[in-house]
């Protein structure tokens, strides 16, 4: 290539001030195939490959036990109740999508994947309106309370969406280029969207998948909303569907609709053309092609496939039976034609926008397996219930069902914010993480607004007369942790403590804090938000630290039965302060907050006098959901952790070119436990009510622990752990 004078004193010119070069001369420069290509601030093709290991929290084996249940395994791969005994468990994912593909595409999940035939579809409808996406509407009563979105949703999705049109482009791009990579070499995926974001996603889509592999261009029509007087009614939303390989999986046949009658004539019913019968006494239609140069046959048992507009699924009514309440559920037969038309039974299916987990439903009511991740916590409690609820529904219906557990990433997503650089040698590890500490607590002393503390070993600040005690960066706070705080109070004659911690040990209250009440101490253990990292949060005072919940449960024992009583919770959340929301309100109107573990219902009349209704009568009005594990420490959290530096590893159907760069791995334990979710009761749109006492579980003689694991209408979890002694039969 030749430049000329004036272009060479221009590329000198840009490198010598230090601005990047206009993207003529990137073009003129350097070779690149594109054609085409979207561009924008910041882009990048450097796609996110850490690797995180999946923590177990929870397994769904089967919906729940009705009576105490035989639980002699067989042989095969379902028992005779449907429940699945072996092979792959659906995965339900708690975390950031972006976290979750890298260590999917790049962990030892990928070979289990690979075992399976690979993912063979995904459907992703990325949140497109953020305002309305992640606000959920909550009963209680007669009243809906509106959830706002919690701070680490909104500033992950402030800082994705809410930067413009540069920071959405970079965050759907960089987990296309992941999906990619993920999908099986004869998968598809399918990309919901609104006329906001459809030709971005378009231009996306055409430079990860090649405009060559694009298949369809699918708009679903719906008669609800849109509705305007100053321009034309938004009433459609396109769905890109694209094939990762020229021949992507496409059953066809699944997915046919009956012909409809085109008009009445005096032979009968009409189907827009010829009618006729064949020697078999088949009914067709015969239509001509354009310029009437072929003439078709069409058979009226067959029907016909759907055309890229579908104007026969309309969104979700108010009253329909499938609605769970949450704002982006799209219908199941939206779902239902996009799984039978690019999967089949047994086939692996994805979303990793999963929101109110529709596609898990639909994929294992048509008996395929799936995957789905979400970063709220509402949306996986929502879709956990919904999944339960399918599970029962096969069980009724003596269908078989698959197990589901639901997995997280939050507890390591710690330890890489705390980042480490493991290439450095073990003392300079050591001293990286000293700093890295120092700088965690001081930034969690500075969102609990507290001032630091000299001359402790358990105590880092402290405010308004209590001592603060900031727990470790990447691990639950232990039962040792709080004994040794409780030692040196004892020590120091220290009598009032605020201990800080992501998490707590299972079973860790409320025993221990009554041995420190014993003792003259008083404890308050309080969550540390995900929101203390980010600084305009710690800076407007938004970080609320909350008081930890509490359950209080009741065992039956009965011979060799135990059933469980769950006799109060107890909640402590606040949104929005009651006097500015007073002082702000208008004459005539209502505001519905949540106070101190109560949710008010503020009304202001026509003369601005105030009133308040405390709406949660009650403490169960707080509960959306208990379960029990009737046999808690009985299964290990099992990780795998690479071993060894990596190997070259060929996929199944790959060449022996496109070998991956694997390590191997081993199993660890983790030192938690699997809570093997045994018996559930929870709340539904149709049933408000809640059983509070479990079904009598048989059990062997002898000592034994039972988890019992609370759900609130904002979809926090909480556990208790109760450990009790069966007798023998005799």
């Amino acid at each position: 290539m030749k430049l000329t004078a004036n272009e060479i004193r221009d590329i000198n010119r840009h490198l010598d001030a230090g601005h990047p070069l206009p993207d003529y001369y990137r073009f003129l420069l350097f070779d690149d195939k594109r054609e085409v290509e979207l561009v924008w601030n910041g882009k990048t093709n450097e796609v996110c490959n850490i690797v995180l290991p999946f923590q177990v929290i929870e397994q769904v084996d089967e919906p729940r036990a009705e009576k105490p249940a035989d639980t002699a395994l067989q042989a095969g791969l379902f028992d005779s109740r449907g429940r699945q005994l072996k092979g792959w468990t659906n995965k339900l994912i708690w975390g950031d999508n972006k976290l979750i593909l890298s260590s999917l595409k790049n962990g030892p999940l990928r070979d289990e994947i690979e075992k399976q035939g690979g993912i063979k579809l995904i459907y992703i409808d990325p949140p497109f309106d953020v305002g309305a996406d992640f606000s959920m509407d909550i009963e209680i009563g007669d009243e809906t309370f509106t959830k706002k979105p919690n701070i680490l949703e909104e500033i992950a999705y402030r800082d994705t969406w809410g930067k413009g049109t540069d920071s959405f482009l970079a965050m759907i791009y960089e987990r296309l280029a992941l999906m990619h990579d993920l999908l099986a070499d004869n998968g598809s995926i399918y990309v919901h969207c609104d006329w906001r974001v459809t030709a971005l996603i378009r231009a996306l889509l055409d430079e990860v998948f090649s405009s060559s592999r694009l298949i369809n261009e699918i708009i679903w029509y719906f008669s609800q909303g849109g509705k305007g007087t100053s321009y034309f009614g938004k009433k459609h939303n396109t769905i890109w569907m694209y094939g990762k390989s020229e021949a992507p999986y496409f059953n066809e046949a699944a997915v046919r609709l009956p012909f409809t009658p085109h008009k009445q004539d005096s032979s009968g019913t009409n189907y827009g053309g010829r009618m006729g019968t064949d020697e078999n006494g088949r009914r067709y239609v015969e239509k001509w092609g354009t310029g009437k140069k072929k003439l078709y046959r069409y058979y009226l048992d067959e029907g016909k496939l759907p055309e890229d507009v579908w104007t026969d699924i309309q969104s979700i009514q108010s009253a329909a039976t499938e609605r769970v309440e949450y704002p982006t559920q799209k219908p199941e037969a939206l779902l239902e034609r996009i799984i039978k038309a690019s999967s089949e039974e047994g086939h692996i299916v994805a979303d990793l926008f999963g929101g109110s987990g529709t596609t898990a439903a639909v994929a294992e009511k048509l008996g395929r397996k799936w995957i789905l991740s979400d970063l709220g916590k509402f949306a996986i409690h929502t879709t956990r219930k919904r999944l339960i609820g399918v599970q029962r529904q096969l069980k009724a219906e003596g269908k078989d069902y698959r197990a589901f557990e639901i997995l997280n990433l939050g507890k390591y997503e710690r330890q890489h914010y705390v980042g480490v650089n493991t290439n450095l040698r073990e003392a300079e590890q050591q001293k990286q993480l000293a700093e890295k500490e120092a700088k965690f607590v001081e930034l969690i002393l500075r969102a609990y607004r507290a001032e630091k503390a000299e001359g402790f070993n358990c105590f880092h600040g402290k405010k308004a007369g209590r001592l603060v005690s900031v727990g470790p960066v990447n691990l639950p706070v232990t039962r040792l942790f709080i004994e040794e705080i409780i030692l040196e109070c004892r020590q120091k004659h220290i009598t009032r403590v605020d201990v800080l911690g992501f998490e707590f040990e299972m079973g860790l209250f409320p025993n221990l804090l009554d041995e420190a009440r014993s003792k003259g101490i008083d404890i308050a253990p309080k969550n540390i938000p995900a929101e203390v990292f980010d600084k305009r949060a710690v800076e407007k005072g938004q970080v609320v630290f909350h008081d930890v919940a509490a359950i209080e449960v009741k065992p039956h024992i009965k011979k060799n039965t135990v059933a469980v009583e769950l006799t109060d919770f107890s909640v402590f959340y606040s949104q929005d302060a009651q006097n500015s929301v007073e002082a702000e309100m208008k004459d005539k109107s209502t505001k519905i907050i949540v106070d101190k573990g109560q949710i008010v219902k503020i009304t202001k009349d026509a003369k601005g006098v105030v009133t308040r209704e405390r709406l949660t009568k009650k403490w169960t009005d707080w509960i959306d959901y208990w379960s029990v594990d009737f046999n808690f420490e009985s299964k290990r959290e099992i990780i795998r952790v690479p071993r060894g530096p990596a190997k070259q590893v060929q996929m199944p159907g790959m060449e022996k070119a496109e070998q991956l760069d694997l390590p191997e791995y081993e199993e660890v334990w983790t030192g938690d436990y699997v809570f093997e979710n045994e018996w559930q009761s929870f709340r539904t749109k149709k049933e408000r009510s809640l059983e509070l006492t479990s079904v009598a579980h048989e059990c062997s003689a002898g000592r034994r622990k039972i988890a019992v694991k609370v759900v609130d209408i904002f979809g926090n979890d909480t556990m208790t752990i109760l450990d009790i002694n069966v007798p023998d039969k005799k």
